[in-house]
Parts: structure tokens; C-alpha cells; sequence
């Protein structure tokens, strides 16, 4: 008998080594728990039974034959679909992609296969990777599993929802601003944004170059650990990909004495006006469990957080707006009837954008045009840079910093759609990593049973990965 709630990434590899289950067993639990779940979540935007069932026989016949089998053989696995699977749709939840068949595999769909990792499907998501709740989905929303009438977050809200819902036991997500750490926080689970340029961005649709990165969904912080473990790397496709770092064994097994070294810094801008009671309470509990554990804990400033929102809101149009232009029904995108070109480029890019990209388009080229690049562009990378600044003088004073993922507990569907304003401040906790391109994982509360899921996050220096999921190892473990 499988039980996918009771399983991990670790768990499951030993069992399969024992050969107390199979990994066409495993699969097909996954499969019929999407069959019979999905259908009210609306996590999965498609599924892959047959390859999947042929990736989990060809691992049991590994098995079989006494060949070794990596940390993520057998694993079931969603896949956000901004991410290129050879020969399968790649829609990024838009109607402008809807019939877009990906031509080769993204470099961590490559790691992934090579590993053994089983792909069920591809997940739904905001479109374009813009919103914070896969409502902005042009195919359907997607629900929270912990209570259906709430929206899972996003824009990677399918991964995180496939996981908590035990459809997945691991999903990959990107993040820009914040949106695997930020899904995982209101749907429970764990979320890992790793520092940008651990993990090669190649064969992921881009939305803003500068800030996306590609990173896990998991039930436990090491098992985001493996699938990290399995992704991170340098690869020559991806030029912001870093050939200079190499992560070491304390990754997956840290050294918990090393780890009480770690001094933890409470910057107080991310405990302010706008933090819901429920979160704030939560905080407290996590703070007070670090602190009768006997970590140091300090106080620190970051003046510049409360312009992260405002940067965030005019370099990622500006970088959308420009990634965004090579769909115009030409390259990509349904041509339907020839006409002119203009007539092409109206046609498509009006009928296959939704709102929220269209609104995001037209912003990012307001503030790249003539006479406003300076005033709006510029001066918001130069604000980024001390956002960034703020972060190294933190680090100067601590290894860590933690906050609360998301102001709020999950919100209900339609709640915040008509008010662009109100979805965006969904993330303000969240984007500064982005800006400053360090690690951050999103990390279930505990003693939350019954209740809507909570998550801290906690941020680490540049390629400090180990320290925030040593952090979040010994917050599980103990």
C-alpha cells in the first residue's frame, strides 16, 4: 500500500532500493490521485501517463538488474509549464502558446530525466508568470487544496497546489518576484528560490531576465535540498549561469553544530503595518523557537525594503515587455488569416494576451521610452542596487535573515482580482531577493493543524543555499 502523504523524496528512494514498492506503483498512486483530485483543484493544465508509467518501468528494471539509481529515481514530479519539455505543449498559460510544442528539453528538465525523475505533467500557472494567485490563468484558476474556495498563490500556484494536494511529490517553479516562495507559503508546502544563477534558466519562457530563476516545490526542506542538489550547476546555454561555485556535502547533510553557529538577523521593515495577525502570531512562534534553541538573534535595518515593490513594478515590465515582443503570430502565437503585418501583430497579440499581460506590456514600454527611461527605469536600477546594498550590510551583521513569506493567509477567489494594486503588495515580502538575486526558501509553520498554512522565509548570502536549508532542516528535525 502507497500513501502519498506519507512519503518524501528520501523515503521513497530507500523503499524502491528495498523493492517494498515499485516506481510503476508509485506512478500510477500519483496518477489516480490526479484523476480523482484534480478535477476540483485544477492544478494540472495536462498529464503524461504513458511516458510517465515508461520512465517508471525502465527504473525498475534498473533496479532489478542491480544498477545504481539516483536520489531522484522513481520521483514523481509537475513541472510548471514555462518550463520545455521536448515535444510536449508548453503554453505559459497563455492562448498565445496554447498550441506551442516545445523542440528540445529545458537544461533542468535534462538533469531531471538523466536522474530518473518521472514528469506526470505540466501545471497551470498565471499567465506569462503574472499574478499572484492562477487567476490570471487564460485556461482556468486553480484552487487551493488546503480549502477550495482560496486561491493557492502564484504565479506558480499549480506546482505548489499539485504537492499539497499529493498529485506530485516534488514540482519545479520559477520565481521572479516571489512566486514559488509565495504559493508554497499559502498552500503549506516548502519553496526554494535559489540564488540567481545556481540553476540554468535555459528552456524556461522567460518573463523578466534579470530576476527569474527556477527552483522546488517539496514536502520537507531536504527534499528540496535533493531536487536543488539535482538542478544547480553551470551550464553553458545560460550565460548568467555561474561556473565558479560548487555546492558541497553540507547541502545535504549539514552539520547541525555548524548550523547553531548561525546567527539569525529579524529585519523589523518586514514586520510592519500590513502584516496579518495570523502571520505575525506565527512569526513570534518561529522566533521564540530559534531563540530557546539557543541561536543568536539580532535586529537589523534595511531601509530600502519598502521601495522593493516600486522597483520591482518598473524594471520586470521593462524586462517583460521586451522578452514579450517576439510573440507577435510570425514566430509565435496563431496566425489565423493572413493579413498585413500590423493586422498580424493586432490580431494575435490582442486576442492571445490576457489583461494582466497587456497591462504589464504597455508599462514596461512606458518606461523604456524616450523621455522616461531616465526618470522611471534608470533611477529604479539604482534604487535596486541599494536594496542590494542593504542586504550586504545585513550580512555583515548575520548569516541569515528571517521574515514572513506573505503579509497574509491564502485569500479567496475574486478577492483581490479587481484591484491590480492589492494582488501586487501579495508579493512585497518576497520580491527584494529577487532584486538582490540571493536564496530564499519559503518554510511551513508548525502547530498550524486545522488551521490555513503559514511560512517563514528565510534568506541567506549568495550561494549560501546550505545555510538556509541547514536552517530550515534543523526547524523540521527538531
Amino acid at each position: 500500500m502507497i500513501d502519498p502523504q506519507s512519503l518524501t523524496i528520501k523515503k521513497l528512494v530507500d523503499r524502491l532500493y528495498k523493492r517494498e514498492i515499485s516506481a510503476v506503483e508509485v506512478t500510477e498512486t500519483y496518477l489516480s490521485t490526479i484523476a480523482e483530485r484534480d478535477k476540483d483543484i485544477g492544478a494540472y493544465l495536462s498529464t503524461e501517463k504513458e511516458s510517465a508509467l515508461g520512465t517508471a518501468a525502465r527504473i525498475d528494471m534498473d533496479l532489478r538488474d542491480g544498477r545504481e539509481i539516483g536520489l531522484m529515481a522513481g520521483v514523481p514530479m509537475a513541472i510548471k509549464d514555462n518550463l520545455l519539455i521536448k515535444g510536449r505543449l508548453a503554453t505559459a498559460g497563455s492562448q498565445i502558446l496554447k498550441n506551442y510544442i516545445a523542440s528540445y528539453d529545458a537544461s533542468v528538465i535534462r538533469k531531471l530525466g538523466v536522474g530518473g525523475a518521472i514528469f506526470l505533467g505540466k501545471t497551470n500557472m498565471d499567465e506569462f508568470a503574472m499574478g499572484s494567485s492562477t487567476e490570471n490563468s487564460s485556461f482556468k484558476p486553480t484552487k487551493n487544496p488546503q480549502d477550495l474556495e482560496r486561491v493557492p498563490g502564484g504565479s506558480s500556484g499549480g506546482s505548489a497546489a499539485a504537492v499539497a494536494g499529493d498529485m506530485a511529490l516534488a514540482a519545479l517553479g520559477s520565481d521572479t518576484g516571489g512566486s514559488i516562495r509565495q504559493p508554497a507559503s499559502l498552500c503549506g508546502v516548502v519553496g526554494l528560490k535559489p540564488t540567481y544563477g545556481a540553476v540554468s534558466r535555459y528552456g524556461l519562457i522567460a518573463m523578466a531576465s534579470s530576476l527569474d530563476q527556477i527552483g522546488p516545490f517539496t514536502k520537507t526542506v531536504e527534499d528540496a535540498a535533493i531536487v536543488f542538489n539535482a538542478i544547480a550547476g553551470h551550464d553553458p546555454m545560460d550565460s548568467t549561469s555561474n561556473p565558479f561555485v560548487s555546492y558541497g556535502s553540507d547541502l545535504l547533510t549539514p552539520d547541525f553544530n555548524k548550523v547553531k553557529d548561525l546567527t539569525i538577523g529579524i529585519p523589523e521593515e518586514y514586520f510592519g503595518e500590513g502584516l496579518d495577525g495570523e502571520v505575525a502570531s506565527s512569526m513570534t512562534s518561529v522566533i521564540s523557537f530559534f531563540r530557546s534553541k539557543g541561536f543568536k538573534i539580532k535586529q537589523v535595518n534595511m531601509p530600502h525594503t519598502r521601495y522593493g515593490l516600486s522597483v520591482y513594478y518598473i524594471v520586470m515590465p521593462a524586462e517583460a515587455s521586451t522578452n514579450l515582443a517576439r510573440y507577435e503570430g510570425v514566430r509565435y502565437g496563431v496566425r489565423g488569416d493572413a493579413g498585413s503585418l500590423k493586422e498580424i501583430y493586432f490580431r494575435n497579440r490582442g486576442e492571445g494576451f490576457g489583461p494582466e499581460v497587456k497591462r504589464r506590456i504597455v508599462l514596461g514600454t512606458f518606461v523604456l521610452s524616450a523621455g522616461y527611461y531616465d526618470a522611471y527605469y534608470l533611477k529604479a536600477q539604482k534604487v535596486r542596487a541599494l536594496v542590494k546594498h542593504d542586504f550586504e550590510e545585513a550580512f555583515e551583521r548575520v548569516d541569515v535573515l528571517l521574515t514572513p513569506t506573505a503579509p497574509t493567509v491564502a485569500f479567496k477567489l475574486g478577492e483581490k482580482t479587481q484591484s491590480p494594486l492589492e494582488m501586487y503588495m501579495s508579493d512585497i515580502l518576497t520580491i527584494p531577493a529577487n532584486l538582490a538575486g540571493i536564496p530564499a526558501v519559503s518554510i511551513p509553520v508548525r502547530g498550524r493543524e486545522g488551521k490555513l498554512p503559514v511560512g517563514f522565509q528565510l534568506m541567506g548570502r549568495p550561494w549560501r543555499e546550505a545555510d538556509i536549508l541547514g536552517l530550515g532542516m534543523y526547524y523540521e528535525k527538531n
